[in-house]
């Protein structure tokens, strides 16, 4: 018979399905004769030990009036006394070494059922016990929360291959071209008047940020005023609109020359200084410098407070004005935190898109009336803005105002909000946003094309993160090739980049964790870029409001666990859903070179203790293996998947899991985990297992229990303990029933191995909770009842499982190998009926399981054993009520006897 046939059920046998549960007497049948013909052996044991004694009694009596008699004829008879002496010393010993045999017969017996019991325990372990303790609670329910949470970070309907970036790159909508490519960075400015139209046009659009108020007072009271932002945030904007209004009232002559200017960069501030100081600074007056500074390439140094002070006098004494822009860092802290710095708040991102809104719409203002009659049509079921406008009223006027707020209602519709994926818009961002949506109404884009239009938003915005960020670095040996200084700003440089990634990969956990995870990442990057250095890694370059700005992440009050205790952190998180995918996709597919020490960084992640560690990164892990499969199979999933440790193995296991939830990469995925479960090594079967377990791994539920089964006999049970912790979690499947009765054929099989296999998964089931089944998601009656016993939480939400599960109970107390640490996992439900504050906890559950398990006498008595065992408890006594109160759910009230109902 082959081992599919086997794992299915002995067809000889014809057991029994769970649903119908056979009658407790024929259960017990087999048991009961196991007892009575062991009863028995004892019982002729007895007598024969009392049919030697009477006969040495017996031997005795005859032998004392021999022996008188050979006192008084001792001459003649003294032979014959000396052979019954002889022969009563010799039956004497013979007794003593039977007897002694019988004693080491029981202890050897006796220690064997400790064994069994023993060999039964071990295979219920948690597959991470031997790594941390055998008595001590492991981290899988831990792990299990952290994989729900992290999977809501990708699972929001934007799967990372439906993005295609060849449509957006050709896509038009008027004469606005939408693209990915990177903004065009502030490093290639030159030096040059700001035309006066795009300051009229400046004055049109811009958005002022919170605080603008007050960076103006700041400006006109010093002159100088460094300003410190994120890229993209509309620094610069902000930074000419203040000096256009600053200077539009500062007594600059008209024709005199022009009132804003851009200062190149290379020159930095003692170069505007010295500018400002020469020749013809009265022709200056009045006038703006906006100087951007890149201080993130190596090498590139902060002005000090002495150049600011001198630049400071010289606009003062030629009545000019400057703003400085610089990227938020630790670079650019000391100049933040001088009297001249302030930082730059964002503009609000509904008011920035009703704006970009508006501009768009006038600048369409004459298509408006000639598309006036299709205009309601396009605007069915966005709103109640389906009116058309009074007769007699301009064309432009009241479509304008309709369309604008036709637009608005559409950009807060779910769809496309879920598209967009952020939580605030730049001002770039919102101007794409502004004219796809202004192009949808007017009829140039579809639906379809406009939701794809949304989704590159964060794309765009992780293209612009990593971008060319080493270019500047590739250049430095040969510039600094004769001083030697070599490539020292390497790990200053990565930081950032590698701060984004391990935020896309560990978002929802405490900032310190990010913030490690990052370090580590920053210098497998630097190593990467330069193997023959070591690259210097900066001790106090942290700086959080930096991180949370140059990121566009957040910092949120949570919980963290911590070795299984709960305590307050702030958690970070991105300011968007669609950010974290859209890094990973970016660094996996435009990126080659960043995949080797990605791949070392998530094999260090792979080892870290904290399951909301590990476990996050395995679900990223997964979403990368979607991108590439052939690469992230050969250099991530493979040779974890036959590492040494378990907690590897699962890292494994949970990304072919997270792969195989697109529908893209199921079916590979169950051939190689099918190929496993039948051909694998021991480590490659185990992993397979734990990828069953998760319930993706397997076309069918019948599928991934032969697989099970398979793994869990093989080997004389060598695996056990993987086979049936997985089986366990297919329980909260929604063919759960399927489940149960496959247990029950196995319990009731020819063969021994699969006996245990049952046992075990029962005892197993009866030992697991609610949180480490990981297909009990938040919010479904079971994951509402996350710290329950899993038979529990079953009994309650689905009462047709009771039976069944009863069924499988009641065989695992009543066989000797289990019935010990079966009657301990029984005691371990029964002690959660209430919490320690006596609240109601698992009770439900109980009222419903209990009945089915003590529905005869016997059954009753072992349950008032196990009761007044737990009352009995030196360590842990159970109160008399709380005993009673059991009781009483067991023991339905048309059972009890008259005592059951005076006494309790």
């Amino acid at each position: 018979m082959s081992d599919e046939q086997q794992a299915a059920g002995s067809p000889e046998r014809n057991p029994q399905p769970a649903d119908q549960p056979r009658a407790k007497a024929d259960r017990a049948k087999p048991d009961r004769a196991r007892a009575d013909r062991g009863r028995a052996d004892r019982a002729k044991d007895d007598r024969a030990q009392d049919n030697r004694a009477g006969d040495e009694r017996a031997r005795a009596r005859d032998n004392r009036p021999r022996a008188e008699e050979g006192r008084a004829d001792s001459d003649r008879d003294s032979g014959g006394s000396d052979a019954a002496e002889k022969e009563k010393e010799e039956q004497s010993e013979q007794d003593r070494e039977e007897r002694e045999k019988e004693e080491r017969e029981k202890e050897e017996r006796e220690r064997e059922r400790e064994r069994v019991t023993g060999r039964f325990k071990e295979h219920t372990r948690d597959p991470l016990a031997e790594e941390q303790g055998d008595d001590g609670p492991t981290d899988l329910a831990a792990a299990s929360r952290a994989r729900h949470s992290t999977r809501m970070l990708f699972d929001t309907g934007r799967d990372l291959n439906s993005f295609d970036r060849s449509f957006i790159q050709s896509a038009h909508i008027g004469d606005i071209h939408l693209r990915l490519d990177s903004r065009p960075s502030a490093a290639g400015m030159r030096s040059g008047p700001v035309p006066e139209d795009e300051l009229r046009g400046l004055r049109r659009v811009h958005v002022e940020p919170q605080g603008y108020v007050r960076l103006r007072s700041a400006l006109v009271a010093r002159r100088l005023l460094v300003l410190g932002a994120a890229p993209g945030t509309g620094r610069t904007s902000t930074a000419l609109s203040l000096l256009d209004e600053v200077t539009s009232g500062a007594g600059a002559e008209p024709g005199a020359g022009p009132r804003v200017s851009r200062v190149d960069p290379d020159g930095g501030v003692r170069g505007l200084a010295g500018l400002l100081s020469g020749d013809g600074a009265e022709d200056r007056r009045g006038t703006g410098y906006l100087l951007e500074l890149a201080l993130t390439r190596p090498g590139s140094l902060p002005p000090d407070a002495m150049d600011l002070d001198g630049l400071a006098a010289a606009l003062d004494g030629c009545g000019a004005f400057a703003v400085i822009v610089v990227t938020l860092g630790s670079a650019a802290n000391p100049l933040l935190t001088g009297r001249y710095g302030m930082i730059c708040p964002p503009a609000p991102t509904q008011e920035l898109l009703t704006t970009r809104l508006r501009e768009k719409l006038e600048e369409r203002r004459e298509e408006l009336a000639e598309r006036r009659d299709g205009l309601a049509e396009r605007r069915e079921g966005l709103a109640d803005h389906t009116a058309a406008a009074p007769d007699g009223a301009p064309a432009a006027g009241p479509d304008m105002d309709d369309l604008l707020a036709a637009a608005e209602e559409l950009a807060q519709r779910a769809e496309v909000r879920d598209a967009v994926g952020l939580k605030d818009l730049r001002p770039a961002e919102a101007g794409l946003q502004a004219s796809l949506l202004a192009g949808h109404l007017l009829g140039d884009l579809s639906y379809d094309e406009l939701l794809s239009g949304c989704r590159s938003l964060a794309a765009g915005q992780a293209q612009e993160w990593f971008a060319g960020v080493d270019r500047a670095l590739a250049a430095l040996p040969a510039a600094a090739a004769d001083g030697g200084a070599g490539r020292s700003g390497t790990a200053a440089l990565f930081h950032p980049v590698a701060f984004r990634i391990a935020l896309a990969v560990l978002g929802g956990t405490p900032h310190s964790t990010v913030a490690a995870a990052a370090h580590l990442l920053t210098w497998e990057l630097s190593v990467q870029s330069d193997p023959d250095t070591t690259p210097a890694r900066p001790l106090f370059c942290d700086d959080p409001e930096s991180d949370l700005a140059l990121s566009r992440a957040e910092l949120l009050d949570g919980r963290v666990e911590v070795a299984g205790a709960e305590v307050d952190a702030r958690l970070i998180w991105y300011r968007g859903s669609a950010l974290p995918a859209a890094v990973l996709a970016e660094i996996w597919d435009r990126h080659f070179p960043v995949r080797a020490p990605l791949v070392r960084w998530l094999r260090l992640l792979s080892d870290d203790p904290r399951p909301h560690v590990w476990m996050r990164a395995a679900v990223a892990a997964g979403e990368l293996s979607v991108r590439d499969f052939d690469h992230s199979y050969a250099e991530l999933i493979r040779p974890l998947a036959e590492a040494a440790t378990p907690r590897r193995r699962i890292f494994a296991a949970t990304t072919m899991d997270q792969a195989a939830g697109h529908a893209s990469h199921r079916e590979a995925v169950r051939k190689l985990v099918g190929d496993w479960s039948r051909f694998g090594t021991k480590s490659l079967r185990w992993t397979a297992a734990m990828a069953l377990g998760y319930g993706n791994a397997a076309a069918t539920t019948d599928d991934a229990l032969d697989a099970l089964a398979r793994i869990g006999v093989r080997d004389d049970g060598d695996q056990l303990a993987a086979a049936s912790f997985n089986v366990v979690r297919l329980l909260a499947l929604p063919d759960v029933a399927k489940v149960l009765r496959r247990m029950a054929d196995w319990t009731h099989h020819q063969r021994e191995a699969y006996q245990d296999l049952g046992l075990v998964t029962t005892v197993r089931m009866a030992l697991t909770g609610v949180d480490e089944v990981p297909a009990a998601e938040p919010g479904s009656p079971l994951g509402d009842r996350g710290d329950w016993p899993l038979p529990l939480a079953l009994a309650a939400t689905r009462p047709e499982l009771v039976l069944p599960m009863a069924d499988l109970l009641w065989t695992a107390l009543n066989t000797p190998r289990s019935k010990d640490v079966a009657m301990d996992a029984l005691e371990a439900l029964m002690r959660t009926a209430v919490r320690k504050d006596g609240t109601e906890w698992t009770r439900p559950g109980l009222a419903a399981l209990l009945p089915a398990l003590a529905a005869e006498e016997h059954d009753r008595r072992r349950l008032d054993w196990l009761l007044r065992r737990m009352m009995n408890d030196p360590e842990n006594p159970l109160p008399d009520a709380q005993a009673r109160s059991l009781w009483w759910l067991a023991v339905p009230s048309p059972d009890r006897t008259g005592e059951e109902e005076r006494h309790g």
